[in-house]
């Protein structure tokens, strides 16, 4: 988008002040950029607004959300409160733990005739793809998907004894929501690990609920992935101690195939981690 000397001189008062030029009324605003009012609609217009008021909306609905990524927010926590801030959420959620829905979840994966894990961005594909290396383990039938057009084709071709796994840190993404539903519409069951009172925990049969919690300091990744592994943990560990037999009996093979393989064969080496 190419601007006029005028437009960049507007452009530039805008990106210095946001919260000011949101309050601004449009005869003000000219006279701080040296300009007139129909040189800030003009302005308005070449950045896809239908006029100067729609331009201000814009401007403060960006203030919520976009103005830790203009203005220099310090880092006032350091190295150390990166551990810190895991430390945090993870007590966080784990108080925050529903057992009588992680007890149920148990119950229909230990039955489920197919397990399907889909996570997408970031920490959601991770954790869902970690989902399927716990799970396998234990004997049970587990896939992961990630690619947006194939979670909506997997969530199609469910059957009602099969068990669609949804984790999303933050429960909007639209591509998981619609194939939940998709899968519901078929009958199998859907179980999503995301924050409560989000569009994907609408759509799911079962939640188990993270706490989101970030703070403005962009350049620190989001810790709250460390809680959705732990919940990927937790789920793991009491699938594991519910099918105690079927579980020792893959984890001894698997022990068995690696000692085979590895040159030194320490008995406390992880299981392919």
């Amino acid at each position: 988008m190419a601007l006029t000397a005028t437009e960049k001189r507007i452009a530039r008062f805008i990106l210095d002040d946001v919260a000011t030029a949101a309050e601004l009324p449009i005869a003000s605003l000219a006279h701080h950029t040296d300009t007139s009012q129909a040189s800030i609609t003009r302005f308005a217009r070449t950045l896809g607004c239908k006029d100067f008021r729609e331009l201000k909306m814009r401007l403060a609905q960006s203030l919520a959300v976009g103005q830790r990524f203009i203005l220099d927010v310090p880092d006032l926590e350091g190295v150390q409160g990166i551990y810190e801030s895991i430390i945090s959420v993870l007590e966080t959620n784990r108080r925050a733990l529903d057992t009588e829905a992680l007890q149920l979840a148990v119950n229909w994966l230990s039955q489920a005739r197919q397990i399907l894990a889909i996570g997408m961005g970031g920490g959601s594909t991770i954790c869902a793809q970690e989902l399927q290396h716990r799970l396998f383990r234990l004997g049970l039938p587990v896939v992961h998907q990630n690619d947006g057009l194939l979670v909506r084709m997997m969530c199609a071709a469910v059957a009602p004894k099969d068990v669609v796994i949804a984790l999303s840190l933050g429960g909007h993404a639209s591509e998981l929501t619609n194939s939940a539903a998709i899968a519901r519409q078929y009958g199998a069951k859907v179980i999503a690990i995301t924050p409560p009172d989000t569009p994907l925990a609408e759509q799911a049969d079962l939640v188990l609920p993270l706490v989101v919690r970030e703070n403005d300091y962009i350049f620190k990744p989001s810790t709250s992935r460390y809680a959705m592994l732990a919940m990927v943990d937790v789920l793991a560990t009491e699938l594991a101690m519910a099918n105690k037999a079927q579980a020792k009996d893959r984890l001894r093979r698997i022990k068995l195939a690696l000692d085979s393989h590895r040159e030194n064969h320490d008995d406390r080496q992880p299981l392919g981690d």
